[in-house]
């Protein structure tokens, strides 16, 4: 089969790593890729915006699957294009993509499922958006309702930071996606990351993760894609994990059929596990960013069939196993990041550092000239270890990284902190 992959960061890297170890694979290509994915797929210019364009390079190519990475695709009906041409893919229907596109359509899908997340409140000019925030305690988090690239969000401290927040919103700091505004309740506890597949129907959770938002040590400066990331989380107990099916995942999927747009394809749901249990903070409909790149890492399943049963509804007669091992990330991002990004920068030194035991080096912003490697975007590369604790994986990935050559690009030192403590408390 021959197999069309959407996307260009870490994330389809380790996407199409795994992708390429499927018996089902024949041909792997890659819209656009990078220098990394390069490796592994032909990589092709093709605007995904063009619908068109795309169905024609799927029928020149004899394309029997289309995988979709990231979000802007999925919300802009690229699954609706696909299905009307009758190919099978990867991803949710336009309609069903809301729940990452619409903040507030999330939202207002928990009210009425009765799923646990915080209060909120959804306002289309400044002077509503304030006066609500003048009867609720902070600190607050106020947020672009539509898609950000993960930049519509202050977590507002004061009352004067959430109505300068309201404020930048409805100047257009954040375009259309911020022509509505989401505020909600501060959420007090741990952060999490939770993934299942979904066929409309079924929901089969896949390992949990945690990511490192902030850009450094210490969860210091101001928020990013993501620094790092490792799996499991100690955080996500098994009965935990029930709890999450039952409250937030499956009511989810069981909302989404009633309304006439199922979702299919994999849910991310960013939780929040406060001192009540494990509540809502936002829902992503396609993989995250860095915790891809390590549940990659620890799925020894066959992705691409699991991929193929989510899209054919069958979810309910397949299992996936995982590696025991745990597995981390380290983002390595250019200087500037996450402004301004200093781009065409050298990298030198990945052969060494993917010789250490356990490692995957995932390629994010990079591109070949002649024979060099350069940086071309905010996050570059992501150093992945495996290791029987996460303290050993988080070692592997550190003892790599200290083999590459970048002068040009920074990372933190400090990813998996809280797991290893968590470990050590218990050796």
């Amino acid at each position: 089969m021959n197999v069309l992959l959407i996307g260009g960061g870490g994330r389809e890297h380790a996407l199409a790593w795994a992708l390429s170890a499927s018996p089902l694979l024949t041909k792997l290509y890659a819209a656009p890729g990078n220098a990394g994915i390069a490796e592994l797929a032909e990589c092709i210019a093709l605007d995904v915006a063009d619908h068109a364009a795309v169905l024609a390079f799927i029928k020149e190519k004899a394309i029997g699957f289309v995988v979709i990475g990231p979000e802007a695709p999925l919300v802009g009906g690229l699954g609706d294009a696909l299905a009307q041409a009758g190919t099978k893919h990867f991803g949710p229907s336009k309609a069903a993509a809301e729940l990452e596109g619409s903040k507030g359509f999330t939202k207002d899908l928990c009210r009425e499922a009765g799923i646990p997340t915080g209060a909120y409140g959804r306002f289309k000019d400044a002077a509503s958006a304030k006066a609500y925030l003048a009867a609720e305690p902070v600190p607050i988090v106020v947020k672009a309702n539509g898609l950000a690239a993960g930049k519509g969000v202050v977590v507002a401290a004061t009352r004067a930071e959430a109505e300068a927040a309201v404020d930048a919103c409805f100047a257009g700091a954040f375009g259309a996606a911020g022509a509505e505004v989401v505020i909600e309740e501060f959420l007090d506890g741990e952060e999490a990351s939770f993934f299942a597949l979904c066929d409309g129907r079924t929901a089969l959770a896949l390992a949990t993760a945690q990511d490192h938002k902030r850009v450094g040590d210490d969860d210091t400066g101001p928020n990013t894609g993501g620094m790092g990331a490792y799996s499991p989380a100690p955080v996500i107990t098994p009965a935990l994990s029930a709890r999450i099916m039952d409250e937030i995942i499956r009511p989810t999927v069981e909302s989404m059929a009633a309304r006439g747009t199922p979702f299919k394809g994999v849910l991310f749901a960013g939780l929040m596990i406060t001192a009540d249990g494990p509540k809502l903070i936002e829902y992503n409909v396609r993989f995250g960013d860095p915790e891809t790149q390590v549940l990659m890492m620890r799925l020894q399943s066959d992705l691409l069939a699991a991929m193929i049963a989510t899209a054919d509804g069958v979810l309910d007669h397949f299992d996936l196993r995982w590696r025991d091992d745990a597995a981390l990330t380290v983002v390595l991002a250019a200087k500037g990041y996450p402004g301004t990004p200093e781009k065409g920068t050298e990298i030198k030194g990945l052969e060494g550092a993917g010789d250490v035991a356990g490692v995957q080096i995932f390629h994010a912003g990079t591109r070949r000239e002649g024979g060099r490697l350069l940086a071309d975007g905010g996050r570059v590369l992501n150093v992945t270890a495996l290791g029987a604790t996460v303290a050993e994986a988080q070692a592997r990935a550190y003892e790599a990284i200290a083999k590459i050559d970048w002068p040009g690009g920074f990372w933190r030192t400090d990813i998996g902190w809280r797991a290893v403590l968590r470990e050590k408390a218990r050796a």
